[in-house]
């Protein structure tokens, strides 16, 4: 598939983990697709765990999940605030529910948990929400990334480059 013009939802909030952020969004872009930031409000800047803001472009309550061909949930802090939106939760099972690419890192797999949709997949994250994972019906594993269908998992700021280069190759076979 021809990334060139192709849509992916990255969910924002507060605190996110900047790397965990930017890295996979300028990876994403480099590689043709359009990636919408997406927060509780349109057009508001949320500053990063280490500083570095990121202006959204559209609310979670404007966008449709039929308009993407997959969805990012950063880490950091962010997960935390992002599952307590019931449109985050909605859009991440619709996307699910699709069988599009859903990637999440660090702490991101708390999105994944709220909406229910872990159980039966193997994935991992940071040591930190292990449990929850589990708890939710996953298989947790210690490893740089983790591709199970159509969720790809990392861990943390070091496995981003091949983190990022699967969920992208993922995103291309769909």
């Amino acid at each position: 598939m021809n990334l060139q013009g192709k849509k992916v939802l990255a969910f924002v909030e507060k605190e996110f983990e900047d790397l965990e952020l930017w890295y996979p969004v300028l990876r994403m872009r480099e590689a043709g697709l359009q990636v919408d930031l997406v927060g509780p409000k349109a057009n508001e800047t949320y500053i990063g765990k280490y500083g570095v803001p990121i202006t959204t472009e559209k609310a979670f309550d404007e966008v449709d999940s039929k308009d993407y061909i997959g969805l990012y949930v950063t880490g950091g802090w962010a997960p935390d605030k992002l599952r307590r939106y019931e449109d985050v939760l909605r859009l991440t099972r619709e996307i699910h529910q699709s069988e599009k690419p859903i990637a999440h890192i660090c702490h991101g797999g708390w999105v994944l948990v709220s909406a229910k949709i872990c159980e039966g997949f193997t994935m991992t994250s940071t040591p930190g929400i292990k449990d929850d994972l589990e708890n939710a019906g996953a298989t947790w594993i210690d490893q740089e990334v983790v591709v199970d269908r159509h969720i790809v998992s990392g861990r943390r700021p070091p496995d981003l480059p091949n983190f990022t280069k699967e969920f992208i190759r993922v995103l291309s076979e769909k």
